[in-house]
């Protein structure tokens, strides 16, 4: 196929995203489509498993932007949000229907499923009356295949007027000739189109007709005529001031426009029956190159039976979060163990390297003992975790599980007020808060997109894990070891972890009652076909896009708050550290709480990154100047014990884990998010006030029972 393959992000300018072109030759293709449908499938096989994304300014949508090389000539590829239509009013929706109006693409392609054609059209019938240079790329024919689905390609391409190619982009079959296609309808537009693709009935289309003169007018060649003429009888939304901003004018205030919607009366019906007059030429299509085998979908719908049954769904979600937490614990023991000592190794053999060359010794302790083991410290207990972890969930993601778990969630969150989208969001704060509350961008209605950002913290995500798996083997395990001590501490864990989620059910129920009413709104949530994961791209995406990602911001605040806390453990006053001093202040405080001063410290300190709380607490308790390990748990356990900790000590400490203010990296993303500091102190204060609440109720419990 001759491409070369490169990635680069989108940029923003004026209203909308904008293409970054690297010459003026290169041409430029939209690639538009469902969720679900193998689109950025596509978009990766062409142009690399990696790329960057941009945001639309003023919405909380991204995209992904691209370029390759096919046949000597350089084209640009942007990958459209997923929608199911462009005439709603969602961020996705808007997003993809702005850029096709004033992007610049030279042509759109529009990828759909062929085992499920009917629904797929609907949007392609759509795109093509905005953008008429386009193509149809009908994805995943190997499924179909599987299901008894045969889709007539060459009549689907008369029907349409436009080229329509067949691939399978996870095999690489037809992206050859999709590219053709795509190249020959950037050289050489297609001629308009002499017939509508829809008619959209009698009344409908006499209206169209007499608006087509103002609309040709005042398009000027910039948007379709018959496609704005439509656009102003379902006038209404964004879409209106965005026509006024790059057609140059406000069509609604034309004259001859406001003559015809004058003496065509009420509108109302005009949005139905264009949505179904789109519904309706859909399935026609559908019907006339579509043809069904009888195993259609058999086996989907006996998992869907197994994996969304109310009796059979949340227990088999539970095995599957025990399973993943049980290899995450026992396959980064070993690589942690043996990153730290490795980190730590060469961190001395610098550092006696720098002294060598005679610097003051505080510059040197700043540098080496504070900055790079905070450093290193927060690298060997976060990335070994996240490489077992990320690669599962985009595993689960991979094989089409993820959606299914919103499906089950999705009755849990209606009752309380919030969105059923909320469950993916809380997926993806396992890995990563962070991830987390930019996830939040899927759910529509601003109320419970807020509620979702500020619930978030409640779930451990992957620098906290490590704490708790720690502290539960510790004081609650007892004797037990090997296999049965990883699969009891799984299960503990999954315990943790099922209170955080209970407290963000009773979290977004209050909110959602009091200061965030409101009725928690409809969405659509297509249940994708399974699919065999591809074991390469999983492991490639999961660790560029997921975990080196997450890893690199962690490690940007864990050097500067390393040398902070070298400070203040090396700063004497008056005979003791000011990390001795701060502990001592906090001391009776925490102590209401079940804690003490240094645990207290610790979190506070532990702000940029969760990881180094534990590193924290030993520098404080052994007065050291420097984060120390201890990589024998037996020792830790001595260490904790001596100075006064207990199980209810540890069980408040895990407690306030899950339950405390984000790091520093979710407190900037929630604040960039919801573009409001009241928001993002209200997301520091609800966990960080429950989290306190729960702990003294623990501790109280316990000293009046005697513990």
């Amino acid at each position: 196929m001759g491409l070369t393959k490169d990635s680069t992000g989108l940029g923003a300018a004026g209203g909308g995203l904008a293409l970054q072109r690297r010459s003026p030759e290169e041409r430029a293709i939209a690639l538009a489509g469902n969720p679900n449908v193998g689109k950025s499938t596509v978009f990766n096989a062409l142009t690399g498993m990696r790329q960057h994304t941009g945001n639309w300014p003023g919405k909380t949508v991204a995209a992904a932007q691209g370029h390759c090389r096919h046949k000597e000539k350089d084209y640009v590829l942007a990958d459209l949000p997923g929608c199911y239509s462009l005439l709603s009013h969602s961020a996705e929706e808007e997003a993809a229907r702005d850029f096709l109006c004033f992007g610049g693409a030279d042509c759109a392609v529009v990828v759909c499923d062929a085992s499920c054609l009917e629904r797929n059209l609907n949007l392609a019938l759509q795109v093509l009356e905005l953008e008429p240079n386009g193509a149809v790329c009908v994805n995943l024919l190997d499924e179909a295949r599987r299901k008894g689905v045969s889709v007539d390609l060459p009549r689907l391409s008369r029907l349409l007027g436009v080229p329509v190619v067949g691939t399978s982009a996870r095999e690489g079959e037809g992206l050859g000739e999709l590219m053709d296609q795509a190249a020959r309808l950037c050289a050489h537009p297609l001629p308009q189109r002499e017939r509508p693709l829809v008619n959209y009935g009698p009344r409908l289309e006499e209206l169209i007709g007499r608006l087509l003169p103002a609309a040709e007018r005042l398009a000027g060649g910039k948007v379709p005529a018959r496609w704005l003429a439509l656009r102003i009888l379902d006038s209404g939304g964004s879409l209106d001031q965005a026509l006024a901003r790059e057609l140059g004018r406000d069509p609604m205030e034309d004259p001859e426009v406001r003559d015809v919607l004058r003496e065509a009366g009420g509108l109302e019906e005009v949005r139905d029956q264009i949505a179904a007059s789109l519904v309706g030429r859909a399935e026609e299509l559908a019907r006339a190159v579509t043809r069904t085998g009888g195993g259609y979908s058999q086996r989907d719908r006996k998992l869907d039976r197994l994996l969304t049954s109310p009796l059979t769904g949340f227990p088999i979600m539970l095995l599957l979060l025990l399973l993943v937490f049980w290899l995450t614990i026992a396959g980064a023991n070993v690589p942690s163990q043996l990153l730290s000592q490795g980190l730590f190794w060469l961190g001395d053999r610098l550092r006696e390297g720098f002294a060598s060359l005679g610097p003051p010794e505080w510059l040197t302790g700043l540098l080496w003992d504070g900055m790079y083991k905070t450093l290193a410290w927060v690298v060997a207990v976060m990335l070994p975790p996240m490489a077992v972890f990320f690669p599962l969930f985009t595993l689960l993601e991979d094989l089409g599980y993820l959606p299914r778990v919103a499906f089950n969630m999705d009755r849990c969150f209606q009752c309380c007020g919030a969105c059923g989208k909320q469950a993916l969001t809380t997926c993806m704060a396992f890995g990563c808060n962070a991830a987390g509350v930019v996830g939040c961008r899927i759910i529509d209605s601003p109320r419970e997109r807020l509620i979702a950002m500020l619930t978030n913290n409640f779930i451990p995500c992957n620098g906290r894990l490590p704490m708790l798996i720690s502290l539960i083997s510790l004081f609650f395990l007892g004797a037990a070891g090997g296999f049965g001590a990883s699969v009891l501490s799984a299960a503990l864990l999954v315990g943790v972890i099922g209170l955080g989620l209970l407290m963000t059910f009773a979290v977004s129920k209050l909110l959602s009652a009091t200061l965030l009413k409101g009725t928690p709104s409809s969405f659509t949530l297509e249940l994708p076909p399974y699919r065999r994961p591809q074991i390469g791209r999983v492991i490639v995406r999961s660790v560029f896009d997921r975990t080196l990602f997450v890893l690199g911001r962690a490690a940007a605040v864990a050097a500067p708050a390393g040398l902070v806390i070298w400070l203040m453990a090396n700063v004497q006053v008056e005979g003791a550290s000011l990390l001795a001093h701060c502990a001592g202040f906090l001391d009776p405080f925490a102590r209401l709480f079940g804690l003490d001063g240094v645990i207290l410290l610790a979190f506070i300190l532990g702000l940029p990154a969760n990881e180094i709380v534990i590193p924290l607490i030993i520098m404080a308790y052994l007065s050291q100047g420097s984060l120390t390990e201890l990589s024998d748990p037996m020792a830790l356990r001595a260490l904790l014990v001596e100075n006064g900790w207990t199980w209810v000590t540890a069980l408040c400490t895990i407690v306030f884990s899950v339950m405390h203010w984000p790091c520093s990296t979710t407190c900037m993303t929630i604040r960039k998010e919801s573009q409001s500091w009241k928001w993002t102190a209200l997301a520091v204060a609800i966990p960080t006030v429950c989290g306190l609440g729960l702990c003294f109720l623990i501790h109280t419990l316990a000293f009046l029972a005697g513990a």
